[in-house]
């Protein structure tokens, strides 16, 4: 049974940090991609990150270029992708979900990624 577990979420004033997590198990994800999303309330859910499954190549939005850092470990059983968050912004409010996409090109497509966790909460306050 695949699961994503993502964690690492929680409330921190705007300026700090937090680094999340997602555990990803059940199947082999070799040659997947990995993204993270996250959806606002009354929002539709958006893009934020993906990173090969080599590592080698990062994709971001351009709301969080330069502030968040994508990485992954590609262990034998599960993989775990990072999503490292600095400079948060009330704006970056959200629940953040992790994602494997089959594919080893990078999409900020949702349509592509075909599981999915259930997400982390994160509140920046102001």
């Amino acid at each position: 049974q695949v699961q994503l577990v993502e964690s690492g979420g929680g409330l921190v004033r705007a300026g700090g940090s937090l680094r999340l997590s997602c555990a990803a198990s059940g199947r082999t994800f070799r040659n997947y991609a990995m993204g993270w999303f996250r959806q606002a309330p009354g929002k539709d859910r958006e893009f934020v990150a993906a990173i090969r499954w080599s590592g080698d190549s990062t994709l971001y939005a351009d709301s969080v270029k330069g502030r968040f850092t994508i990485s992954r470990d590609n262990a034998k059983n599960t993989v775990y992708v990072y999503l490292q968050m600095n400079t948060l912004k009330p704006e970056d409010t959200a629940v953040y979900f992790c994602a494997t996409n089959p594919s080893i090109r990078l999409s900020s497509s949702g349509r592509e990624y075909d599981y999915w966790g259930q997400g982390t909460q994160v509140t920046v306050s102001s």
